[in-house]
């Protein structure tokens, strides 16, 4: 067996460990399992990170398991949280799950030889269990003076917070998971965030006191930017795994934009270039950081593995528009959701189609629809300077009429004032 734990390490990727985890994992082949919180269709990149785990497990040699929380999803892990999360219908649930599961089987193997992924949902046995049963065999095994003893239990309390009797029971039915996938899958390690070390502990405790088990537990540190925001996150919200809710483009930038010291630490943890890679790609941007090597060499890796081959080429072609030199053809390839993606910021005027149908002069357009230019004279010198251009094209003709043949994806007009001050028009 390859030594997953190993792996891990250099790679920045164990948080906590329990004894004799390594050496269990050295002597046989085993399952292990993580656990997906079903709160949206979507994961997004700090559930990444749990993703990678899995996928090193499994080419490590062992069984990876998804667990999907169809059941534990109704409550809502209170690890690392403040306040209770609103409660999801079960229908909810079912939409949620529906979605993770896509998104989980674009990165394990489940047609592997002899160590296939699969995935497991929770409400299978929990749908199963009654209230008595679950208190006396599983609730007696877990004292509340130990339950009570767990981090995000003591936070609570500590801050005067409310804990709801709900959320306290979710360690139990996490706890009993493990026990479950031990019972019946031979599954003997579950891996996570360093937030869910107190679940796992109390799984292991459960599996110990009640069949005498070995299990075992490991994770990993939550992810944190070097200027100390939160991972995963920027002014307009999450990072999505789904293009729905993140364009590739902007999944791309995510990437690209970050700090050489986060990059250091991001490429090693979010793709699976080894370690002789990675040093000789950071002495390459050591000797000149402003090409930004190691991001690119990031963003490429990782959205290509989320997305696909084609757009990463896509949201390269869309960022070198904005920031490099695009062409006109990458411009027109453009999607309408990428288009409004890259120029998001960009002053934008409206344009009415009606105008656009019967043609406008493009002096016309450039003062008197949308005040590029304060007057005449300068746009027409602009103009003749050769510094005006339409959908990345330079306008030649001061005489130029814009038609409908200038409208992209029939919506938009590119107008750019010199090399870096673009207009976006939008044609309603």
């Amino acid at each position: 067996m390859k030594n997953f734990v190993s792996e891990l390490q250099w790679r920045g990727m164990v948080h906590s460990i329990m004894p004799g985890t390594e050496e269990m994992l050295l002597e046989n082949k085993t399952s292990g399992y993580i656990g997906f919180d079903p709160t949206a269709d979507s994961l997004h990149v700090g559930s990444l990170v749990q993703i990678m785990l899995l996928s090193h497990f499994q080419r490590a040699g062992h069984q990876p398991i998804a667990l999907v929380g169809g059941a534990t999803g109704m409550i809502g892990d209170p690890s690392g949280k403040k306040e209770e999360r609103k409660l999801l219908s079960q229908s909810e649930i079912e939409f949620n799950v529906a979605g993770i599961r896509k998104q989980l089987e674009r990165f394990l193997d489940f047609d592997a030889k002899d160590n296939a992924a699969s995935i497991v949902n929770n409400y299978e046995w929990f749908e199963k269990i009654t209230t008595i049963d679950f208190l006396r065999d599983t609730g007696k095994f877990l004292t509340v003076n130990y339950l009570l003893s767990k981090g995000f239990v003591k936070d609570r309390l500590a801050l005067e917070q409310e804990l709801s009797f709900t959320e306290f029971n979710y360690i139990l039915m996490q706890s009993y998971d493990f026990l479950w996938l031990y019972e019946n899958r031979n599954c003997v390690l579950q891996m996570g965030g360093s937030d869910q070390w107190g679940n796992i502990t109390a799984g292991a405790e459960l599996i110990r006191k009640k069949i005498r088990g070995d299990a075992f537990g490991l994770t990993c540190p939550l992810i944190t930017k070097a200027d100390g925001s939160k991972f995963g996150k920027t002014e307009s919200g999450n990072i999505w795994l789904d293009p729905k809710r993140t364009s590739p483009y902007k999944f791309y930038q995510f990437w690209l934009n970050a700090s050489d010291e986060d990059s250091k630490n991001y490429i090693r943890i979010f793709t699976f270039l080894n370690k002789d890679e990675i040093e000789s790609l950071e002495a390459e941007h050591s000797k000149a950081p402003n090409q930004r090597l190691l991001q690119k060499a990031l963003a490429k890796d990782v959205t290509i593995r989320i997305h696909s081959e084609k757009e990463y080429h896509s949201a390269l072609g869309a960022s070198e528009i904005l920031f490099g030199n695009g062409t006109a053809d990458a411009l027109v390839n453009l999607s309408e959701e990428d288009m409004l993606a890259v120029f998001e910021g960009v002053p934008q005027v409206s344009l009415g189609r009606t105008e656009i149908e019967s043609g406008l002069n493009i002096i016309e357009l450039l003062v008197d629809k949308s005040s590029i230019f304060p007057s005449r004279g300068e746009a027409r010198k602009m103009i003749q300077g050769g510094g005006v251009f339409v959908n990345k094209l330079k306008v030649e003709d001061i005489n130029l009429v814009i038609n409908r043949e200038h409208v992209l994806k029939q919506k938009f007009i590119l107008l750019q004032k010199g090399k870096k001050n673009y207009y976006l028009v939008q044609v309603v």
